[in-house]
């Protein structure tokens, strides 16, 4: 059977600064970020299930990456845990979101692999993650090179 590749692109808006950064990104600075998550299965043909003729149906990854990367991320501030914060200097918001690791674009996007691998049905195989930071900057992993 033919293997196809289907994506499904999202946006969130997130802030972040980079603990010891030598240029700007040490200031607490926002990005309007685009994923894209790319899962290959093969076509489901001669089935009676709902998504006949899919990979899998939108919704599916749509309902696996909402909850854990977008609505958890998008208009939150992420900083990295080891910059010492007080997280009641933050208590007039509620999106704060302390992380073991400095939050770059490529360990944000290494994070998300990890949260989306977990949660993906059995006959699908995540294949391919683009984080976009900026219009012109991006981070990418590909299951083929891991």
């Amino acid at each position: 059977m033919p293997v196809i590749r289907i994506t499904k692109e999202f946006k969130f808006e997130m802030a972040h600064a980079l603990l010891g950064h030598d240029g700007p990104c040490k200031n607490i600075h926002g990005h309007s970020y685009k994923l894209n998550v790319t899962v290959k299965g093969n076509v489901k043909n001669g089935t009676d299930d709902p998504d006949e003729g899919m990979v899998v149906d939108f919704t599916i990854l749509k309902n696996i990456v909402e909850p854990l990367i977008i609505k958890e991320y998008d208009h939150s501030l992420v900083l990295f845990d080891k910059m010492n914060i007080d997280p009641s200097q933050f208590s007039f918001m509620n999106k704060l979101i302390l992380v073991p690791f400095q939050p770059t674009c490529e360990n944000l996007l290494l994070h998300y692999v990890d949260l989306i691998q977990e949660k993906l049905p059995l006959h699908i195989e995540l294949d391919h993650l683009l984080l976009r930071e900026t219009p012109t900057s991006y981070a990418e992993w590909f299951k083929s090179d891991n």
